[in-house]
């Protein structure tokens, strides 16, 4: 690979702020010395540290009006969104590699490609998954706009000089249904999403407490309902509730009632008392989407005594933070098209945090059920997961060796971090 300094460009056609794989390749590519122009939408801030990188620059698609016509919005939305792209393209620097996620593929996949084509850059494909299954959740698998969709992925990608995707099933895939030779590129969480002292979620706690008082700080001054100062020295209560946090973008191959009915569960054996010595539960879950209000509406309707809910939208610093803080995460991600993997998976393992993920076709190339943590096929075997790991918390044998299991497998999964992933398997493409 060449030394010289190359001009990239990065393409989303969503919000940059919350493409975090995206955020990792532009740090990657400056990091080896290419100037990077990203061209996204904006609606949320990026990292910090991608914020300051002097080699990152950002040029943000505007918002497109929503029309009441689904078919029309549609057209609509894909002439404007074009036009919009076609633009930046031509008006920032000639790229000599530009790099898009996918999905979202139409138009952008179309878009690139003739850019690319007409500038002589080279054209690179990180699949994420298929747009085709996503939209296909959203309008049904027979819909033409299905087809069409599956049509441009499978055209323009073969077009494509390189080929990314985040699973060995995904590049399997590709390769038997369209002919397309991809590079698996895993996720891999970067140091930020590490272990940390109890001393360091004592000061978080702290802090994160301030907006949910009644929920996180403890009676006394400077005492949170986990941690506690003694003689200046920070410990964990012996007697204390359960930190449960999940993730979710609150879309249909997420379904969020899984978690909820487990959790309905947990309240329900809480109030029988006789039967199991458990804490109370307090759940934070994080994420923006679109049927957040729909589920927020039902939360607010629970009457629990024994879990508390809070969805707070937090700050790139701050996710980490909350990971590393808790005793267990949840994913409830199931995949559209069975091929790719959860981050939110890849974050909590980088925090040393075992998971309840749902189950679905190659969930095992990352999630080892029983070694490195749990996989669920349904809201009952997710609540047996919740109520066996806070069962006499934290002073189950059982839980402690378990936890003790699952951690030492992860201190291998966190030995291989994003940039020395990136650096031997994406670097020579660049």
């Amino acid at each position: 690979m060449s030394g010289k300094k190359k001009f990239v460009k990065v393409v989303v056609l969503g919000d940059f702020g919350r493409s975090p794989r995206m955020q990792y390749h532009c740090t990657s590519l400056s990091e080896i010395g290419h100037q990077v122009d990203v061209i996204a939408y904006g609606d949320t801030d990026p990292m910090d540290s991608v914020k300051r990188d002097p080699f990152i620059f950002y040029h943000y698609l505007l918002p497109v009006p929503q029309l009441p016509i689904r078919l029309v919005n549609y057209i609509f939305k894909t002439i404007v969104q074009s036009i919009n792209l076609l633009f930046l393209l031509f008006i920032t620097n000639k790229s000599d590699i530009l790099i898009m996620q996918n999905p979202p593929a139409i138009p952008a996949m179309i878009i690139c490609w003739i850019y690319t084509t007409i500038v002589g850059a080279k054209f690179v494909i990180d699949w994420h998954n298929y747009a085709h299954t996503i939209m296909a959740l959203n309008v049904g698998q027979t819909n033409p706009l299905v087809k069409i969709t599956k049509k441009v992925e499978v055209v323009i990608g073969r077009r494509a000089d390189y080929n990314f995707c985040v699973t060995k099933a995904m590049k399997e895939d590709l390769r038997k249904k369209w002919n397309i030779e991809a590079i698996t590129l895993y996720d891999r969480p970067p140091l930020m999403f590490k272990p940390i002292l109890v001393e360091e979620k004592h000061e978080f706690l702290l802090k994160f407490g301030k907006s949910y008082h009644s929920i996180f700080l403890g009676e006394e001054d400077k005492e949170t309902a986990l941690t506690k100062v003694v003689n200046d020295v920070v410990s964990l209560k012996p007697a204390r509730p359960g930190l449960l946090v999940s993730s979710t973008s609150w879309t249909e191959d997420e379904d969020f009632s899984v978690l909820l009915t487990a959790l309905q569960d947990y309240e329900k054996q809480s109030q029988e008392g006789n039967l199991r010595k458990l804490p109370q539960l307090i759940c934070v879950i994080t994420g923006k989407g679109p049927l957040k209000e729909y589920y927020l509406q039902k939360i607010s309707s629970l009457n629990w005594k024994h879990v508390s809910i809070i969805t707070p939208w937090l700050e790139p610093e701050e996710y980490p933070l909350i990971l590393a803080s808790s005793d267990l995460g949840v994913s409830l991600h199931t995949s559209s098209s069975g091929l790719d993997l959860p981050m939110k998976v890849v974050d909590m393992f980088g925090c040393g945090l075992p998971v309840c993920a749902f189950n679905f076709k190659c969930l095992n190339e990352l999630v080892k059920n029983g070694e490195n943590s749990f996989i669920f096929d349904s809201s009952e075997d997710l609540s047996k997961q919740i109520l066996n790991w806070f069962e006499d918390f934290p002073n189950n044998q059982w839980q402690q060796q378990t936890e003790q299991k699952f951690k030492t497998e992860l201190q291998a999964f966190q030995n291989l971090r994003w940039k020395e992933n990136w650096k031997a398997v994406a670097a020579p493409v660049f």
